[in-house]
């Protein structure tokens, strides 16, 4: 039986940002935010000449480096919501890079999330660093930006990006706080489809109308979704999401667990899960693959 085991440095494969020309994915963390055994659910995504990290996490940077890559060689970002592991390294990115690198990143965002981000979570370690014309540093200081579109008539405030051959198609969901009737009561948090084809919801509550908004756009082939082996609190369980038709369980690869990763493994293949995500493995996801 494979066994999901704690991965040292010695188990890390070396990420390049570039490759031939697949849609490849690579889970840097496959964990939920307090993992002891598993680096946060953070996911690197690159095609060819372009690449995008979605989510930088507290361990994030760490888990770069045991991956061969510093976060400074990372040149485009999107961040799904502002908890810290999926926040929490930014801070080190945006001062290396000013700092150290002397360059600015990129970040994917609408201009309503970019003020949130910045208020709320990155303007305490980052503005008061240095004035400049008399000012503290502002958002803009940092980070390039990739304003995505909205889409017209589109339910979610679904909106479009680009990055190089990359597309990036943002949708709000429901994850805090965990009253919130629907996403248009929940604090900003969103999440993504790639190319068309490839499903991302980052963290979100069972919430099967968003999996009816998914198929009706789009019929994603794979759906990465959020999951925890309990049921309550701000992400779906096992037990919510077995509630789905089977043929949406079976596109679905689940993400975000906690460390009982071993003890419900089987129980996700019983369910007809597509299974649960391997932290550090390539996922192709060409049309040929």
């Amino acid at each position: 039986m494979h066994t999901m085991k704690q991965k040292t440095a010695a188990d890390a494969p070396k990420l390049a940002l570039t490759n031939s020309g697949n849609l490849e994915l690579t889970f840097i963390g496959a964990g939920s935010a307090f993992t002891k055994k598993f680096y946060q659910n953070n996911l690197l995504v690159v095609k060819g000449n372009d690449h995008l990290l979605i989510d930088c996490g507290t361990r994030a940077p760490e888990a770069l480096a045991t991956l061969g890559l510093s976060v400074t060689l990372i040149r485009n970002y999107l961040i799904t919501h502002s908890h810290a592991d999926h926040v929490g390294g930014l801070e080190e990115v945006m001062l290396l890079n000013r700092y150290f690198a002397r360059q600015k990143s990129t970040m994917v965002a609408p201009a309503s999330y970019r003020r949130f981000l910045w208020n709320k979570s990155l303007a305490g370690g980052a503005a008061y660093n240095e004035r400049v014309d008399g000012r503290l540093l502002r958002f803009e200081d940092f980070w390039d930006v990739i304003e995505p579109e909205p889409v017209p008539g589109a339910d979610r405030q679904l909106c479009e990006a680009r990055v190089g051959s990359i597309k990036l198609s943002l949708f709000r969901t429901k994850h805090i706080p965990d009253s919130a009737p629907s996403w248009r009561s929940s604090a900003p948090s969103y999440g993504v489809v790639i190319d068309d084809a490839v499903a991302y919801t980052s963290d979100t509550r069972f919430d099967p109308s968003l999996i009816a908004f998914l198929d009706e756009r789009w019929k994603p082939r794979i759906i990465y979704h959020d999951c925890q082996f309990f049921t309550g609190g701000v992400h779906a369980s096992l037990e919510e999401l077995a509630t789905l038709p089977t043929d949406v369980r079976s596109r679905m690869r689940l993400m975000h667990y906690g460390d009982a990763v071993e003890t419900n493994r089987e129980r996700v293949r019983e369910l007809g899960f597509d299974g649960l995500v391997e932290q550090w493995h390539a996922y192709d996801h060409s049309p040929s693959a």
